[in-house]
């Protein structure tokens, strides 16, 4: 059965879609095959962070009626992703689109395993559509009070949607004093910690690739921690221990299956 989980934040800036493009990836290095959706129907970024030129055909193209959901999934091949993406004219830029998502993507179901939404920024209706059209919800926050503030807000939304709450995943960690514990976080929200991911430099550096950190810098921090929250959503085992040689051997099993894809 196709699992639809959201990605949703309530504050911008913390790095959702990062996390989406790169869950998606981990997901799909453990074997899952997962499909990534960009519902953020007014300022898409997906197709921006992977490098993918905007096509003819988007989930607004499927909202409007003009497009079978089937017909607007694309296949990143750097990546081994399978993307649909949102689209970026100006005649794109209405938001009672919305009403229209969780229907259409229930023609996905039985399609692939996982179904990664990422969410707007904020607590638009656009957001509450979203989260609405999942099953799951992943909640990501960074260690600072206002975010928690505006996580606070997506958590009483999902609730309100009945759509079920996986966990909170905390991003961008420095274990410095002045950051919320993981622990006073779970009590703020009351909602468990899904997975915690550290500060990482080599994150920039794979925006700037336009390449996900999991292929980019495999076995850097936050790839092993995303790993690990995937690893976890699924039931997977995960090596705690992971030598360049495993990396590099995981890495070519996945390249061939991307290659078979093609």
């Amino acid at each position: 059965m196709t699992r639809i989980i959201v990605l949703a934040s309530g504050k911008g800036g913390v790095g959702k879609t990062t996390l989406t493009i790169n869950l998606a990836a981990a997901l799909t290095w453990l074997g899952e095959d997962t499909l990534i959706i960009d519902a953020n129907l007014t300022t898409p970024n997906i197709a921006l962070q992977l490098g993918m030129p905007t096509p003819n055909k988007t989930l607004h193209s499927v909202l409007r009626g003009e497009s079978d959901i089937k017909e607007v999934v694309y296949f990143h091949p750097p990546s081994g992703l399978k993307v649909i993406p949102a689209g970026l004219s100006l005649k794109d830029l209405k938001s009672h689109y919305a009403k229209k998502l969780e229907k259409v993507i229930l023609d996905l179901i039985g399609a692939v395993d996982n179904i990664i939404i990422d969410s707007p920024a904020g607590l638009t209706d656009i957001t509450r559509r979203a989260i609405e059209a999942g099953d799951e919800l992943l909640v990501l926050t960074i260690p600072e009070m206002p975010a928690l503030t505006d996580a606070l807000k997506t958590v009483e939304i999902a609730k309100e949607a009945g759509t079920k709450i996986i966990g909170v995943v905390v991003n961008r960690v420095k274990n410095v004093k002045e950051e919320l514990h993981p622990r006073d976080i779970e009590q703020f929200l009351e909602v468990p910690v899904f997975g915690v991911i550290p500060e990482d430099k080599n994150m920039q550096k794979a925006l700037r690739k336009n390449v996900p950190l999991l292929l980019s810098y495999p076995h850097s921090d936050a790839s092993i921690a995303i790993k690990k929250i995937a690893a976890k959503l699924v039931g997977k085992e995960y090596d705690i221990i992971e030598s360049p040689v495993g990396v590099r051997r995981r890495l070519r099993k996945f390249l061939r299956k991307v290659l078979r894809r093609k």
